[in-house]
């Protein structure tokens, strides 16, 4: 497991969040982004990269005892990728079809792509694990897809790229890369 040790104020935070859901396994890694977002430690606004109608439904979804955070009532500019409505397509193409909330998650995920360092990390969650989970719960077809357990933004990206026919690597299979410790080393 390649968790990080949160310092004491996201895990209040987090406590705080978590105590205010149904217990449901998204609102775990919800409340971490949440807490992590608050102390800045994330690429994503106040609303985790959501539209404001989008965020509220999440938080009455997942935390309905919460009242609406003070950061999230003026979120911080967000990067916006070119490519991040095609990313949030992507992922919903393999959604599980059980809830709304896929919509959510896989608009807070694509937002979490216009950072510069590990999805994960960039999302505001404690591991990769965490990710690892949040998109087999929303997005399991994309899991069994993704077999190499090559890294998220990565696998994305490569995924879009054979979406639309532009390659951007080098390397006409991953097993033959120059770059293969780079897509699938630790992080």
């Amino acid at each position: 497991m390649n968790a990080l040790v949160q310092p004491p104020r996201i895990q209040a935070v987090y406590s705080q969040w978590v105590s205010r859901s149904l217990g449901e396994l998204n609102a775990i890694y919800l409340a971490r982004m949440l807490a992590a977002q608050a102390a800045g430690h994330s690429v994503l606004s106040g609303r985790l990269g959501l539209d404001e109608i989008s965020f509220q439904n999440l938080l009455n979804h997942y935390f309905p005892t919460a009242r609406f955070p003070v950061s999230a009532a003026d979120p911080a500019p967000v990067a916006q990728l070119d490519e991040q409505e095609a990313i949030a397509r992507l992922l919903l193409s393999y959604r599980a079809a059980k809830e709304e909330s896929e919509v959510w998650i896989a608009n807070i995920i694509a937002a979490g792509c216009a950072g510069a360092e590990h999805l994960w990390y960039d999302l505001g969650l404690w591991s990769r694990d965490d990710l690892q989970v949040l998109i087999r719960q929303n997005f399991p077809e994309l899991v069994r897809k993704n077999h190499l357990d090559m890294k998220w933004k990565k696998f994305l990206y490569r995924q879009l790229c054979l979406e639309t026919g532009v390659t951007l690597c080098r390397s006409p299979s991953c097993e033959a890369c120059s770059d293969y410790e780079e897509c699938f080393g630790p992080e």
